[in-house]
């Protein structure tokens, strides 16, 4: 992916409009004003992917989200440090490498690239880093010493007295346990949209994992969650590491807050993730890290999931739509319109019925750009479209996208300006204000690349003619199939029938040549 014209953080000066962000909360339950830990810098960790098998469109939402809402707060002037980790040991990984013969470090590499190839081919901005739990078990081990000098965890000896390698986070010494979701009480979330999601069920994805944890021996109390693992008869020895609780490899819930800890420091703005990550694994992250004495993450934000009539978008219902299999049918910028436009925390519908929307959305926004760049006679430059201050855009749109990251009215500000433009341009020539065309032009591209969508950034060079070949296919599948019936005629004398489809052609803008081996067609020049 070319990152050469993208927002630079380092050139970051915070914005007027800065001042007027406003996030939601997941911990508090509401939107409230977002005020950065260091002035003018935002620090996120993201959740990434646990790379056990190919991606599929309801992971790329996230990703996605997080990005949308990463390039508003660089348009709003923030410095932005993004991490987002991969997960590359767990049981499902290592289970899954041994049932198809491979190391289960090779597993977890061969789908890492194809996260990274979905990521870049949607336009994703790279994170600042993408650290590997496996390259931090370090900084792991001496967490887990440190909530255990703390009180706050226990290691479980095996039948000789010796550290067994299983260590558990003691969550009855914890009182603040459940701060995040209220599940030890069994409050309800505030919120009828986080309501509305749960009422989806747990998450399919993801409580294996939890459960892998649940099942092991030496626990004091059922809600205790795994820190450090013993390994399972079935591991290989590379999938296990020495450390003073016993051998062993790091818990899922732990490697988060090593990780955040590691390049966020002890406290950082904003922790992202699935909704389905609330419970357990952000909640023991949570506990973890205060637990061990840190601030951890000042504002939780979690994306609602991706469904299909209504269920949850996962393997196990068989629903999944892998990003392959949905790019090899639609234009990579299709698909990014169609997970972005729709707010981050509301669920998001996955149909024929948004691809289409999303089709129409390209020709409608790409007509425009074309138009008014050919009566300017010249088309912004890229640097002045990342470089536009978010102070310098319409307002219904900074209000729409300091509301919580609202896309929809921030797309509703960019199509009313576009209305507004084209209806300009349909006036007569000597009326039209260029300096105002020539500004609406810029504020439009710079809109849409808030959501990653300009159509002249160099990502989607080929994106347009990927989209005029697929067009050009199209065309050429229906002139071959009258060209087919032309000839019949011919052969068959009824040279009325030849002569009308030809002048149908004609008429459509395709002129026929009978050549020796055939007839040919073009398209009117």
């Amino acid at each position: 992916m070319d990152t050469s014209s993208q927002p630079h953080d380092s050139k970051a000066s915070v914005s007027l409009a800065a001042a007027g962000l406003r996030l939601y909360d997941t911990a508090g339950h509401q939107v409230t004003p977002f005020r950065p830990i260091e002035p003018g810098k935002v620090g996120i960790y993201v959740c990434g992917a646990t790379v056990q098998s190919s991606p599929h469109i309801g992971h790329i939402r996230t990703t996605l989200a997080f990005d949308v809402i990463r390039r508003w707060l660089l348009r709003l002037g923030y410095q932005v440090t993004l991490i987002r980790n991969v997960t590359d040991i767990d049981d499902k990984i290592l289970t899954k490498a041994a049932a198809n013969g491979q190391r289960w470090w090779e597993r977890a590499y061969i789908y890492e690239r194809e996260f990274t190839h979905a990521y870049e081919t949607m336009g994703v901005l790279p994170p600042t880093y993408e650290p590997r739990a496996t390259g931090h078990i370090p900084e792991m081990i001496d967490l887990i010493q440190r909530i255990i000098d703390r009180g706050h965890a226990y290691v479980v000896p095996d039948e000789q007295g010796r550290p067994s390698g299983n260590v558990y986070f003691d969550v009855a010494s914890w009182p603040e346990y459940g701060a995040l979701t209220h599940q030890q009480t069994g409050t309800q979330p505030a919120d009828e949209q986080a309501a509305a999601n749960d009422r989806l069920g747990p998450s399919v994805d993801t409580d294996d994992q939890a459960a892998d944890a649940d099942e092991e021996p030496g626990k004091r109390d059922p809600r205790d969650f795994a820190l450090w693992k013993a390994p399972k008869p079935t591991d290989p020895p590379t999938a296990r590491w020495q450390t003073p609780f016993g051998t062993g490899r790091p818990g899922w819930h732990l490697e988060c807050s090593a990780m955040s800890h590691r390049y966020l420091g002890a406290e950082f703005d904003i922790h992202g993730g699935g909704l389905d990550l609330r419970f357990p694994h952000h909640e023991n992250e949570m506990a973890q890290s205060h637990a061990a004495g840190w601030g951890f993450a000042h504002r939780w934000m979690h994306t609602a999931w991706v469904t299909q009539k209504g269920e949850k978008m996962s393997k196990s219902l068989g629903n999944g739509l892998s990003v392959g299999q949905v790019l090899s049918q639609h234009p990579a910028w299709v698909v990014r319109y169609a997970l972005v436009s729709v707010q981050y925390r509301s669920m998001l519908e996955w149909s024929d019925q948004s691809l289409q929307e999303a089709e129409g959305a390209y020709e409608r926004i790409r007509n425009f750009v074309d138009r008014a760049g050919r009566i300017l006679g010249a088309q912004p430059e890229r640097a002045r479209v990342t470089e536009l201050s978010a102070d310098d855009l319409p307002e219904d749109f900074v209000q729409a996208m300091n509301d919580d990251i609202n896309v929809s009215g921030g797309l509703a500000a960019l199509y009313a300006l576009i209305r507004q433009a084209n209806a300009a341009m349909d006036a007569h020539s000597e009326t039209l204000d260029r300096n105002w065309l020539a500004n609406a032009l810029l504020q439009v591209r710079a809109m849409l690349d808030v959501f990653g969508l300009d159509p002249l950034d160099p990502h989607w060079d080929g994106a347009a003619a990927d989209h005029d070949d697929r067009a050009m296919n199209t065309l050429d599948a229906l002139v071959g199939q009258q060209l087919k019936e032309r000839d019949q005629a011919r052969k068959d004398h009824d040279f009325a029938r030849a002569d009308a489809i030809r002048d149908q052609l004609t008429a459509a803008g395709v002129t026929v040549a009978d050549t020796p081996a055939g007839s040919t067609w073009d398209l009117n020049r």
